[in-house]
């Protein structure tokens, strides 16, 4: 059943330090309120879009895309200040109607940030005139060009304001109403409403929600002060003026706007005009350039010419089981439509080792590749230690390969150049990524901005178990001290219950460590730009958005233990010993003792304290160890190190459930510590008893992760981590 009312004027925690709600949370919302629409309008910025686009979707409610604008007043290129001590810019919403709607949008707000910034990303008119197709406007808020000449008395500049906007945006410009108990706004609504009359343009109601619930507005009065740098209890600070800001429901529109004709109704019209279908899934690869002495242009043919060479280069002898590996792999990967992908990444990686570059051996599931082994992208034989294709691609879940490099921390730059030049400045940049308000760091904020003393908030945040995952519910149940905390009096209360409303909500935007998106294209054909205000360029969609879209996204990783080894190397080599990584043996014996002593600071993954401690009990004497040590070493997992070790010494029987099982489990005491190893016992048909269930240590994450310890082998063979 369609809602006669929606909202079309709202923000999320995308709107950084002002909306005070996730995007989940607004989806839900919505469906609380029996809305099937809505419309999402940060400021000045997409970079929600595609994440609410997808929430939307899921939960049943027509996502409605669109930004609040700042407009420049005059040119986006003025950047003086201004006489009056303003920022010089007007809000404007803009809606999209369709998918040109949505490239225009992008291209404006990327425009915004780039060209056009000063205080706030901001366009002008002679953009919107460029750039208006597809797109619906209303006039904004109290801070829209048409309510602001309005308030002031200025009638003939509002009504001046409203013709242009209307002409850039025929038939599909709004005047905007709305009622927070501001007394300006009384003011705007009667000029603005007159206004439609005379000059025959309608009306649309909004309420400009920064939150889901009413009884929000505090904890967002908090996030506000936070993102103002100001305490709550400054007199002189910035501040909404009433708690009216939250998802009103079509009886509470409908009381404000009753007498005010299609106001209402109009939000019905705008959202059934809006139809937006933004492809996703889809895979949109740059093309490899294949040189021209080829005679294909075709990407398969000339992926497979290369693994041919490299299968004979790595391996003395093509045996049956290579020849079928090889060939099945490669089909999967033109089935999949991957060949392209393949191509490119060997190539940084070629530019990186022609150019002395250091490059790992290989992280991730890639390794159970034998093409990337065979194109020299990795450099650990995925059939010697038994690793699966599957886990990398696997051709019944149609998803892009994701190949993690690690570069020589001091040259990484040097490779996403070589990208940017190889397939465009304009195609290649750097990826967004969201700091958020975790568990220990809500608590800080709030409670600095509640002007709390700074040693009791810092024992209560130091409460908190640190650790990936942690919020505030689950620290409350296993601490009874902090479940405490709120019942002290009321500033202890404020803090937790502010803390748990905002907690898990968007504090900051930075660059990705490591991520890279390359377009087949002019980027602004596929995402919007952001641009810090340390001048870096990067998408505004983050990594998971950018999947979602099937752009490629590169992790080009800087570690630092590749320099340490590459300038380990070096100094060995001025002594007059030149030491071959891909040669150093996996079975030296003093450094499985380096190993055992936990003498491993420094040691790339080996060097807490904790790892360790555990070194000295596990006393580790092959690299299958060191290995499954590094895959037990994290949450859930590590409660069953003290058993593998155990097992290991003798200490603790080992047992197998099933004979089948102990050519699968030999290597790690009759633990099922990888996926791999479930895997192929269910291949088997073996059903494992839970007790074996109970104690298995499967991390998603784990055998995929064998080639780092090589590097760590590497680490410590190379003399770096003798004493």
């Amino acid at each position: 059943m369609q809602s006669e009312f929606v909202h079309l004027h709202n923000h999320s925690d995308y709107s950084l330090l002002d909306g005070a709600q996730t995007i989940s949370t607004l989806a839900e919302t919505m469906s609380d309120l029996k809305m099937d629409a809505v419309a999402l309008t940060e400021h000045g910025n997409l970079f929600s879009a595609i994440e609410f686009y997808k929430a939307a979707k899921k939960t049943g409610i027509k996502p409605i895309i669109g930004c609040e604008i700042y407009v420049a007043q005059g040119s986006r290129l003025d950047k003086t200040p201004k006489r009056d001590g303003g920022w010089g810019n007007n809000h404007l919403i803009l809606l999209v109607q369709n998918y040109t709607g949505y490239l225009n949008l992008i291209k404006l707000v990327t425009t915004g940030y780039l060209e056009g910034f000063y205080y706030r990303p901001r366009i002008d008119k002679e953009l919107l005139r460029e750039y208006s197709d597809g797109l619906i406007c209303l006039s904004g808020c109290l801070k829209g060009e048409v309510q602001e000449f309005a308030v002031r008395g200025n009638l003939e500049s509002a009504k001046k304001a409203a013709l242009e906007f209307g002409e850039i945006f025929p038939g599909r410009f709004y005047l905007e109403l709305q009622s927070h108990g501001i007394d300006e706004e009384d003011i705007a609504r009667k000029v603005i409403s007159n206004l439609a009359k005379e000059l025959d343009l309608p009306l649309v109601a909004t309420n400009d929600c920064h939150y889901a619930r009413k009884e929000h507005w505090e904890a967002h009065d908090i996030l506000f002060c936070l993102g103002t740098g100001k305490d709550r209890d400054d007199p002189n600070r910035q501040r909404y003026a009433t708690p009216e800001f939250y998802f009103k429901n079509q009886d509470e529109m409908w009381k404000l706007f009753k007498d005010y004709p299609g106001a209402l109704e109009n939000t019905r019209k705008i959202a059934d005009s809006c139809d937006l279908n933004i492809p996703l899934g889809k895979t949109l690869l740059p093309s490899f350039p294949i040189p021209d002495s080829e005679p294909s242009n075709d990407p398969d043919a000339y992926l497979e010419k290369l693994c041919r060479m490299g299968i004979n280069k790595r391996y003395s002898t093509l045996t049956p089981e290579l020849e079928q590996r090889l060939q099945y792999e490669l089909d999967v990967i033109k089935k999949m439509g991957f060949g392209g992908y393949f191509l490119i990444v060997m190539d940084f990686v070629r530019f990186a080792k022609k150019n002395g570059i250091p490059v790992g051996p290989g992280r991730g599931s890639v390794a159970g590749s034998l093409v990337a082994y065979c194109l020299d992208i990795t450099t650990i034989d995925p059939l010697c230690h038994d690793l699966l294709f599957e886990r990398f691609l696997n051709p019944e879940r149609i998803s892009m390969p994701d190949i993690d490099i690690d570069f020589c921390y001091e040259r990484r730059q040097e490779v996403i150049e070589y990208i940017r030049q190889r397939y465009g400045e304009n195609s290649v940049t750097q990826i967004i990524t969201f700091g958020k308000l975790k568990a220990k760091q809500v608590v800080r904020d709030v409670g600095r901005v509640l002007g709390m003393n700074y040693s009791e908030v810092d024992r209560i945040a130091k409460m908190i178990p640190g650790g990936p995952g942690v919020t505030l519910e689950h620290s409350i149940q296993i601490n009874k001290d902090l479940g405490k905390v709120a019942k002290q009096d009321q500033p202890h209360k404020e803090l937790m219950d502010f803390s748990k409303v905002l907690e898990g909500m968007n504090r900051h935007a930075s660059t990705h460590a490591a991520g890279v998106v390359i377009a087949p294209g002019e980027l602004t054909d596929y995402i919007p730009l952001y641009k810090s205000s340390q001048g870096d360029v990067m998408s505004q969609y983050d990594m998971k958005s950018l999947e979602s879209l099937g752009l490629l996204k590169m992790d080009f990783l800087g570690l630092r233990n590749l320099t340490v080894i590459d300038q380990t190397l070096s100094l060995l080599k001025e002594k007059g010993q030149k030491i071959t990584l891909s040669k150093i043996p996996l079975d030296d014996k003093k450094t499985y003792k380096t190993f055992a002593k936990g003498n491993t600071v420094g040691i790339f993954q080996f060097e807490s304290s904790g790892m360790r401690e555990y070194l000295k009990k596990l006393k580790p004497t092959c690299i299958e160890d060191l290995i499954a040590m590094n895959a037990l070493y994290r949450p859930g997992p590590m409660e069953n190190i003290d058993e593998f070790i155990k097992r290991k010494h003798g200490r603790k029987k080992i047992r197998y459930d099933h004979p089948d099982l102990e050519p699968i489990l030999k290597e790690t005491y009759g633990i099922i510590v990888y996926q791999e190893q479930e895997l192929c016992a269910r291949l088997l048909g073996l059903q494992l008893r839970s007790r074996v269930s109970d104690c298995r240590a499967i991390c998603f994450t784990i055998r995929h992760c064998a080639p780092m310890r090589y590097l760590a082998c590497w680490t410590a063979s190379s003399g770096n981590a003798h004493y």
